[in-house]
């Protein structure tokens, strides 16, 4: 099917009155969202297989049967499984949401009636994306994992906690990612053997320079696992000493009879 040219051509006609608000979603920067739609509350004597999304300035889902259209910025990112369609849950799936899809959503399924194709309007849906936030308390040694969260991370960018500049560590495609202590694997970049000077905040960046993720570090001289293991030492004090001597007097005790044997 040719992507430059919906299924769909004739005006817009809404045969619902539309409700006091639209629903409201909110998804971290990366994630999937679920924009929810259901349709046989109103069509349940119309067996419809057709669904329209859109915004209030572009149409940017379309799927009629197995045919589908999605607008080139929403590209392998849009669906309504097929199944669910026919069971009455229109609900729009949308995968690795970025901030650039923050908006208005509006679904609509398209009825035929008497030979004449009608879209009826179902739900609007308000979308908001927020970016990923952490504080981190680590040791000395450790290795610092920073989720990239999607593919439109572009850079990681540190600053040291004693600092105002804004220092690039990694860029994707850069080679240089691979040297040093610093390492790029599968969906995260890596910083092996963190320092004291390490301590900062980490951002993760998209294509536009919007942050991603921001994590806040604090690098300390001793692990946190050695300093478990320093608390549960066990303290020198009055219950040490007392514990000693009664130990020292049961032993005494004990070898009295054969001091006594001897002599």
């Amino acid at each position: 099917m040719d992507r430059n040219k919906h299924l769909f051509h004739l005006s817009p006609t809404a045969s619902s009155s539309l409700p006091s608000g639209p629903v409201s979603i909110s998804s971290p920067v990366g994630s999937q969202a679920i924009l929810p739609c259901k349709w046989k509350s109103q069509l349940d004597n119309f067996p419809v297989c057709h669904v329209l999304w859109q915004t209030p300035n572009a149409l940017v889902f379309e799927q009629n049967g197995e045919q589908r259209w999605q607008a080139s910025e929403f590209e392998g990112r849009l669906e309504v499984p097929e199944e669910k369609l026919w069971e009455g849950d229109c609900s729009l799936i949308l995968r690795d949401v970025q901030f650039g899809d923050v908006g208005l959503y509006e679904s609509f399924m398209v009825v035929d009636r008497t030979r004449t194709k009608r879209r009826v309007f179902i739900q609007s849906v308000q979308l908001s994306v927020y970016d990923h936030k952490s504080k981190l308390s680590m040791g000395m040694g450790e290795d610092l994992v920073l989720k990239l969260h999607t593919p439109q991370a572009m850079r990681v960018v540190f600053q040291g906690r004693n600092s105002t500049e804004w220092k690039v560590l990694w860029m994707r495609g850069d080679e240089k990612v691979t040297r040093g202590r610093l390492e790029e694997a599968e969906g995260v970049v890596v910083l092996r053997g963190l320092r004291m000077d390490n301590s900062g905040t980490y951002k993760v960046l998209d294509s536009h320079g919007l942050s991603v993720s921001t994590v806040k570090l604090e690098v300390e001289e001793v692990a946190k696992t050695q300093k478990m293991i320093h608390i549960q030492d066990k303290p020198v004090g009055k219950s040490t000493v007392y514990g000693s001597s009664s130990l020292l007097i049961v032993f005494v005790l004990l070898i009295s009879p054969l001091i006594q044997q001897l002599l």
